[in-house]
């Protein structure tokens, strides 16, 4: 019987392993080995208010479990790390801009990154928070760093998939008195690990590949214990931006087979850009795990994995709709990450500085084969 305590990710440390033993709890007889949903709005609460549940929107059971596997994954081995989770991506990260900054701070953004970025942008100069914005690629954001309390990287940046030296920025930032948080949605904690890299927080979307089915909306934040952490539950608490108990077993239930989504996805993602290189209606291509795309480099150096995005252009509007009909065995759709692949022309959301033939294909599970026979199929009878 294993001596498993509960988020170490069982006595491995493969992280096919940590991934499906992350956060079970201790083997009791006759108990399931990942209890089921916890359903309570409030808890037998007799006395002092003490202990570790008391009220549904501060903590529930099933989260306790699903916030332990994550920490086990972005932060395996670490002591003093703990993860919030919520109920969207989105809701964990405003939690932290929000609850870290004051009128009169200075916060720099990537301007490449996710489409909300900009309606976030807006919230916090009517709050009085100076924002500033530069690219991710290049570390463009060094530029624009001095004086900021709170440096928000996301890389690889979505859709663009540009990559910034992480550890540097970091850095540079925490020299200057900055607090750093990585979107680390693309990548995953099997493809990066931003706490290892000296960030302050890992903050992600579980809806997309972390879960990978997509049939959840959910958010994580990850960080040393501390203040900072502090005020991020407390904003939780404060919003109430929760899961639902049912959302968050459905989640950690699907944790443990990341690591084969992952492999698979990712893999597949690789043949698919390379495929895609040398096709003359193609252009802007981008995959970090491409040897000559122009981020392969520092990516090769900081990310285990490249993640499952795709992105490239195709050369008008319509050529990139006729495409798009044409696949058979991608789903158009927005969101990525999940076992069945999906595609988009990026364009048609506004708020993403992209060309109008822009594609975001996220890659699924599907046999690589098929899928490369597809998107290629689809490619040449976009063109007629």
């Amino acid at each position: 019987m294993s001596d498993t305590t509960p988020g170490d990710g069982s006595s491995g440390t493969g992280e096919g392993t940590r991934a499906v033993r992350a956060g079970l709890p201790a083997p009791v007889k006759h108990e399931p080995t990942l209890p089921g949903p916890v359903f309570a709005a409030h808890f037998h609460l007799p006395g002092d208010p003490t202990g570790p549940y008391t009220y549904g929107r501060d903590e529930n059971p099933t989260w306790t479990l699903l916030e332990q596997a994550i920490s086990g994954l972005e932060a395996p081995g670490a002591d003093g790390v703990e993860t919030l989770v919520f109920a969207s991506g989105m809701a964990a990260i405003s939690s932290v801009i929000f609850s870290q900054l004051r009128a009169g701070d200075a916060v720099v953004l990537p301007s490449d990154g996710y489409q909300v970025l900009p309606l976030v942008r807006a919230q916090l100069e009517a709050y009085g928070i100076e924002v500033r914005t530069a690219p991710t690629g290049g570390d463009a954001q060094l530029e624009v760093l001095d004086g900021a309390k709170l440096l928000w990287i996301e890389s690889p940046s979505n859709p663009g998939l540009d990559v910034c030296d992480i550890r540097r920025l970091v850095e540079a930032a925490h020299a200057r008195g900055a607090l750093v948080a990585v979107d680390n949605t693309l990548a995953t904690p099997l493809g990066q690990r931003p706490l290892e890299l000296g960030a302050d927080f890992a903050v992600a979307s579980g809806t997309k590949q972390l879960t990978g089915h997509g049939d959840i909306l959910l958010g994580y934040v990850t960080g040393r214990a501390g203040e900072a952490m502090t005020a991020v539950r407390r904003w939780r608490k404060i919003v109430g931006a929760i899961p639902g108990p049912m959302e968050a077993w459905l989640a950690h239930r699907s944790i443990a087979t990341l690591a084969l989504r992952v492999d698979r996805q990712d893999a597949t993602a690789l043949k698919v850009a390379e495929a895609l290189r040398n096709h003359p209606d193609v252009t802007g291509l981008r995959y970090p795990g491409l040897p000559d795309d122009p981020s392969h480099k520092i990516a090769s150096q900081q990310m285990q994995r490249f993640g499952c995005v795709v992105s490239f252009v195709l050369p008008t509007r319509e050529r990139a709709d006729a495409f798009l009909d044409a696949l058979r065995l991608v789903d158009d759709a927005t969101s990525f990450g999940g076992v069945r692949s999906t595609a988009e022309r990026r364009g048609r959301w506004g708020g993403d500085a992209v060309p109008e033939g822009f594609v975001r294909l996220s890659v699924g599970a599907e046999d690589p084969e098929d899928l490369v026979a597809d998107v290629l199929r689809a490619l040449e009878e976009s063109a007629r």
